[in-house]
């Protein structure tokens, strides 16, 4: 594929991507997109549209190309001119993985990057935070209501200036000027914040306490079944305030979905050992996939 095949991520193809989202067997969190709009500038995100698939690609800090998106069982893979010449993906998600490594056979080598998992969760787990497991979870949640309330209410148009107003408030006390990928995901909270009315399927849930926005949630469905939470953020100063917001989140904007993504750790022990302190059900595995020139 040549540089001028690709084009940049922009709202105007926004619905054909979404056409080949739904058909897509298995919908990560990468590929949503609300995540590629959010990240577009960051990664330098371009597609492309053929072969009745979406193919994706970085280009910052270097140039990475993403699994395609689309019906992948209707492909001929092994014909597949765009895999002739031989290429490396990232954020592979495993169906096509092994897809790949069935049809290509030797060409494909598959490595398991854990870092990139999607982490699932049962959604009523989440909602209801019975048992010992969650014990310290339920306590967090039940201390912030005994001191704060629970004053919670679902995002629509006409708050999401006050989302805004406390995701640049929360950048500045966590000082997002001194860390890049602060930074980075400020820019996108508030570049996809500002389309909210454009990007279909979004949902939301914020906190208020003592008159004011002190957490604030936002996901969308993947699928059926799967409700993924892009974004989360709370003030500090509310002790309990992210665990009551997880909870309220999905016990009010998930009641319908089985399973709840929470995106990847990225290899961060910190964010991995918060992940897995709510004790995910399974994760969505990715790879990147290294397929040999014909």
């Amino acid at each position: 594929m040549s540089a001028t095949d690709f084009s940049p991520v922009t709202l105007d193809a926004m619905q054909d991507y979404l056409a080949l989202f739904a058909r897509t067997p298995r919908r990560a969190s990468d590929y949503s997109f609300t995540n590629l709009w959010g990240w577009a500038e960051h990664y330098g995100l371009e597609w492309r549209f053929e072969h009745g698939l979406c193919w994706l690609r970085q280009t910052l800090p270097e140039v990475r190309y993403w699994a395609p998106v689309g019906p992948w069982g209707d492909i001929d893979w092994a014909s597949c001119t765009c895999l002739g010449k031989g290429m490396e993906f990232i954020r592979v998600p495993e169906e096509l993985a092994s897809l790949w490594r069935e049809v290509l056979g030797d060409r494909g080598t598959v490595q398991e990057t854990p870092g990139q998992w999607d982490y699932l969760y049962d959604a009523a787990d989440l909602a209801d935070l019975k048992g010992n497991r969650f014990h310290r979870k339920k306590n967090h949640v039940n201390g912030y209501a005994k001191a704060y309330g629970i004053d919670y209410h679902p995002l629509t148009p006409d708050c999401i200036e006050a989302v805004i107003e406390m995701q640049e408030e929360w950048c500045q006390w966590r000082e997002c000027a001194e860390s890049e990928s602060l930074l980075a995901e400020n820019e996108a909270v508030i570049r996809v914040l500002e389309e909210w009315d454009s990007i279909p399927g979004l949902v939301g849930g914020a906190l208020y306490a003592e008159g004011r926005m002190v957490a604030y949630t936002v996901g969308e469905a993947l699928d059926d079944e799967t409700l993924v939470v892009h974004f989360e953020k709370g003030r500090g100063d509310y002790r309990g305030v992210y665990q009551a917001i997880n909870q309220q989140f999905v016990q009010y904007e998930g009641a319908r979905f089985r399973l709840v993504n929470r995106e990847q750790d990225l290899d961060d022990e910190g964010l991995r050992k918060a992940k897995q302190s709510y004790y995910p059900v399974d994760y969505l595995r990715k790879a990147t996939v290294r397929i040999a020139p014909v």
